[in-house]
């Protein structure tokens, strides 16, 4: 959205259209819930102001949001909405599968592990039961 200035039932539409079940460069994307996407998706439009101050608890002193890059700052957002909103994904779920996005647009680089750190001190955050009972 940030990229192309478009809504969010734009980019979901186009998403569900273009994108999910289809190949990128070769690669296949796997078929993925569509519900499950728009409601992340819409979630994370909705949820901005309650989601970015896990961010930025994280981030280094005098470090701003919005100097991150737009996609890990997507990333961060979208496995935070899930975190905060969807209980019925376990933590590290929600934390592995966002590394591996990062990883997919990053590769092997810092992203991932700074994507890693921050969705793992925030799930600590949200999620304080869940760690507590962490053998």
């Amino acid at each position: 959205m940030e990229a192309t200035g478009l809504g969010v039932d734009a980019v979901i539409r186009e998403f569900v259209a273009h994108r999910l079940g289809t190949e990128i460069e070769g690669a296949a994307i796997h078929d993925a819930d569509a519900d499950f996407f728009a409601d992340v998706t819409r979630g994370v439009v909705e949820s901005q102001r309650r989601i970015d101050p896990y961010i930025e608890r994280q981030l280094a002193k005098n470090w701003k949001l919005s100097r991150l890059d737009a996609t890990a700052r997507a990333i961060l957002r979208a496995g935070l909405f899930e975190l905060i909103m969807r209980a019925d994904v376990p933590y590290r779920v929600v934390i592995d599968e966002y590394v591996e996005i990062a990883k997919a647009f990053f590769g092997e680089g810092d992203e991932p592990r700074f994507i890693n750190a921050v969705l793992d001190a925030a799930a600590q955050d949200a999620r304080p039961g869940e760690f507590e009972q962490r053998v």
